[in-house]
Parts: structure tokens; C-alpha cells; sequence
């Protein structure tokens, strides 16, 4: 990453803006799934799966985005990334 610039689309993109909005704080997957794709979402969880797994590989780790298991997800900052 290192100052590059990652293309992501508009659902990672808010993914990551909401992570983003407390690092640290774990945002639990019900509030997730209706923040980012909507409240009146029918479709599979799997989704929020598949997209967190698709930024951790575009921010090159998987340190960036922590899953608290049976919970969600939160936004971590790894050691190497304060070097």
C-alpha cells in the first residue's frame, strides 16, 4: 500500500468509511449489512463475507479488517503500519 492507490468499489468503499468511522470499535454484522447495503436487504450475509475478504486482499493484508467471531468486524491499524 504504502502510499498507492487502491481501486475499490462503491460498496467496499462504504464498507471501509464505516470501519473507518471508529477504528478499534467492533460494528456488529446487522448494523453492517443495513448501513452499507440497506435495512430491507433479503439476500445472503455471505455478501459482507465476501467483500471483507475482497478488501483485505486489495489493502494487500488481512490485519487491516479483524473479524470478531459471532460478532462483526472491526478496523485494526497493524504495528508495521506505523513504521
Amino acid at each position: 500500500m504504502h502510499g498507492e492507490e487502491i481501486h475499490v468499489t462503491r460498496k467496499e468503499f462504504d464498507l471501509l468509511a464505516m470501519l473507518m468511522e471508529a477504528p478499534g470499535a467492533v460494528m456488529g454484522r446487522q448494523d453492517i449489512m443495513s448501513r452499507v447495503w440497506d435495512e430491507n436487504w433479503f439476500g445472503s450475509t455471505r455478501t459482507l463475507d465476501v467483500h471483507v475478504g475482497s478488501l483485505r486482499s486489495k489493502l494487500g493484508s488481512s490485519e487491516w479488517i479483524e473479524t470478531v467471531r459471532g460478532v462483526g468486524y472491526r478496523l485494526t491499524i497493524p504495528a508495521a503500519a506505523h513504521t
